[in-house]
């Protein structure tokens, strides 16, 4: 997992995101205990090798309160819709990072029946109305980046509506980080299997970076980073 990573600072990535516990629809949960021996071990060496900011991505405060004080600096959060406030108390103290992502239902639960009015709308009073919770709990909103949650709870219309309505959230105070890469739904548009989604994932991050969204997460480091490149020039 270190030499992953390093591969990946090496290539451009200048945030790298650890996470001990698969999200995919339907994952099986992963124990605290288990969590925290996955990915403690490789934040701690990481912290010393690489000067790339260093994400946990967990859903399980005591993994982010860890993850910390091993050297990371963001908390990814795909259960920004919980209602106890304990994480945004940890990252607050910690003065991290903190990315709150929408999403319907749980990773287990998510894509049974997703079901919306108006995607981009509610995505969107989802990240105002987290804001003031946020600030409740402590965290200033300079420390808050938003994540539409594509793929987390959304059928491929929603994805694509989210994708196109991008630049609502990117007007907002607070920045957007774009994760469409291998997703499901570019299977669905094109019949790709994960591993041959590159194209369509480089078009989703060429579309976050032309809204004005701030981070794309992505798989392929190196050919996305060139495809920006090429897009930037040009824009």
């Amino acid at each position: 997992a270190v030499a992953h990573a390093l591969a990946l600072a090496a290539e451009g990535a200048d945030i790298l995101d650890i996470g001990g516990e698969s999200t995919r629809p339907g994952a099986p949960t992963v124990s605290e205990a288990e969590e925290l021996a996955r990915v403690i071990p490789v934040i701690e060496q990481l912290a010393s090798q690489t000067e790339a900011a260093l994400s946990i991505d967990t859903q399980k405060p005591a993994v982010a309160e860890a993850a910390l004080a091993a050297g990371a600096v963001i908390v990814n959060d795909i259960a920004a819709n919980r209602t106890e406030p304990q994480m945004w108390e940890i990252a607050a103290t910690a003065r991290a990072g903190y990315i709150a992502m929408h999403m319907q239902g749980t990773p287990q639960t998510m894509q049974d029946a997703p079901a919306y009015t108006d995607v981009v709308t509610e995505v969107h009073t989802f990240f105002e109305e987290r804001l003031e919770r946020f600030t409740e709990a402590g965290l200033d909103p300079e420390q808050v980046m938003f994540d539409p949650g594509i793929g987390f709870g959304k059928t491929v219309e929603h994805n694509l509506a989210l994708l196109a309505g991008l630049e609502r959230f990117t007007k907002m105070a607070r920045p957007i980080l774009v994760g469409a890469s291998r997703k499901s739904f570019l299977g669905h548009l094109t019949g790709a299997d994960t591993i041959q989604r590159l194209p369509g994932s480089l078009a989703c991050a060429c579309r976050a970076a032309a809204a004005g969204a701030a981070v794309v997460r992505v798989h392929e480091v190196k050919e996305t980073a060139q495809a920006l490149r090429v897009w930037a020039a040009v824009n």
